[in-house]
C-alpha cells in the first residue's frame, strides 16, 4: 500500500470515528429525551453505514500496514474496546431499559470511546495512562 493511500484511509477512518461519536451521542441525548426521530429509519440506519465504512477503513490499513493484532497489544485493545463500546451502546440507546441505566450506559460508552481514540494516538493499551 503506498503512503498515500493510507494517509487516505487514516483521514476516513478518523471522519468516520467523529462521525460516529457524533451520531451516537445525539441519538443517545434524543433517547433520553424521548425524541421520536431516534426511532425513525435514517437515525437507525445512517449510523450503521458510517461504522461500516470506519470498520473497513480500519481493516484496510492494518492489512496495508502488515499489522497483526496479536503483535500490536493496543490494536486488539482497540478491538476488545469496540465490542464494549457496541455493548454499552445498545443498552444507552434501548428505550425499554429504565433511565438511569442508559444514562450511565451512555456516559460509558463515551468514555470508552475516548480511551479508543486514545489508544490509537498512542499506540499503548493503556491510552493516556501509558
Amino acid at each position: 500500500m503506498s503512503p498515500e493511500t493510507y494517509v487516505l484511509l487514516r483521514h476516513l477512518h478518523r471522519l468516520c470515528a467523529v462521525l460516529s461519536i457524533a451520531g451516537f451521542t445525539a441519538r443517545w441525548l434524543g433517547v433520553m429525551a424521548g425524541q421520536g426521530w431516534t426511532r425513525r429509519r435514517p437515525a437507525k440506519t445512517l449510523p450503521h453505514l458510517i461504522d461500516t465504512v470506519l470498520l473497513l477503513s480500519a481493516l484496510a490499513m492494518a492489512f496495508g500496514a502488515h499489522i497483526n493484532p496479536s503483535d500490536a497489544p493496543w490494536l486488539l485493545t482497540k478491538i476488545v474496546l469496540l465490542l464494549v463500546y457496541i455493548g454499552l451502546g445498545l443498552l444507552a440507546l434501548k428505550p425499554a431499559r429504565p433511565a438511569p441505566v442508559r444514562a450511565l450506559a451512555g456516559v460509558a460508552a463515551l468514555v470508552v470511546f475516548g480511551h479508543i481514540v486514545a489508544t490509537a494516538f498512542t499506540k499503548s493499551p493503556l491510552g493516556l495512562l501509558g
